[in-house]
């Protein structure tokens, strides 16, 4: 698996092939959309929202969109967060990770999510933060399995929905 950072030319937008690319991934992962609700129709996700949604994610200056590329194609994306909005939290977070539905189970998750912890080990970080939204008992099955510790619950920033934060010592 490889990673590349995506950046977004001036005028935000993104190259037709790789926008394409990005929406199918999206669209594969209809289940999670339906309990975020970021999208407002998830079954009818249109390229125009996930280049709008990629835009707000990059526009906070400590936020990085990493593409995992596998097999040929992309397989994921994991979104990171150098830095929390609160100054109390030292950890860097992982804001999301997907893995296409059509590849899921064969782990592209756990190699993703070893790869951004390394990114983070790299850049001198001793942990990492995550959370998952609390109507997602398979995402916390899988955060926890990489040894995840719950640390809190809360709801979150943007929308106010139940999540639990979760963290793991990367040294």
């Amino acid at each position: 698996m490889i990673l590349e950072p995506l950046t977004l030319p001036p005028d935000h937008g993104l190259p037709d092939v790789l926008l394409t690319e990005l929406t199918a991934l999206y669209a594969s992962q209809r289940d999670f959309h339906a309990l975020s609700g970021d999208f407002p129709d998830p079954d009818g996700i249109r390229p125009e929202q996930v280049a709008a949604a990629l835009a707000d994610e990059l526009a906070g200056p400590d936020a990085e969109v990493l593409l995992a590329r596998g097999g040929g194609g992309l397989v994921g994306i994991a979104i990171t967060l150098d830095h929390h909005p609160d100054p109390a939290d030292p950890d860097p977070w992982i804001g999301l990770l997907m893995i296409d539905a059509g590849v899921q189970g064969h782990g592209h998750g756990r190699r993703l999510a070893s790869l951004v912890e390394d990114r983070f080990r790299a850049a001198g970080r001793t942990a990492v933060r995550l959370a998952v939204l609390g109507n997602n008992p398979a995402g916390l099955a899988f955060w926890t399995a990489l040894g995840y510790e719950v640390i809190d619950h809360r709801e979150d920033l943007r929308s106010g929905r139940p999540c639990a934060v979760l963290r793991k010592r990367l040294v």
